[in-house]
């Protein structure tokens, strides 16, 4: 179980690390040309707001394990990571883009599992 949860949580660390850093350094325009259409329905604003809590989170994830404590801030990285996903499918499902809205569910469901494995109580 270990060594699942350490495959995990680099995984969804790393993904949240370079998703979010595309988002962070890219402008709304190169994000929707890339195929983030949903970027259409945000302000650029936004769009860093959200790209800023995927970098936290995925370094909260990523992190506390390197380190081999903060066990706390895992959990607390994974549940950031499961609201963003939330939120995430919720604008995919509303704009109909049933493929996007799987995979978001998948690194929902990741995310799940880290936090309740790294759960600090």
């Amino acid at each position: 179980m270990t060594v699942t949860l350490w495959i995990v949580e680099g995984l969804l660390g790393l993904i949240f690390l370079i998703t979010g850093s595309f988002k962070f350094f890219q402008s709304k325009e190169k994000i929707i040309a890339s195929g983030g259409t949903w970027a259409e329905d945000f302000k650029p604003g936004i769009i860093k707001l959200i790209a800023g809590a995927e970098l936290i989170s995925g370094l909260s994830v990523i992190v506390p394990r390197l380190f081999g404590h903060g066990r706390y801030l895992t959990f607390l990285g994974a549940a950031c990571i499961a609201l963003i996903m939330t939120g995430s499918i919720y604008t995919h499902l509303k704009r109909k883009e049933f493929k996007h809205a799987i995979i978001n569910s998948v690194f929902l469901l990741m995310a799940l599992f880290v936090a309740y494995a790294s759960r600090p109580f």
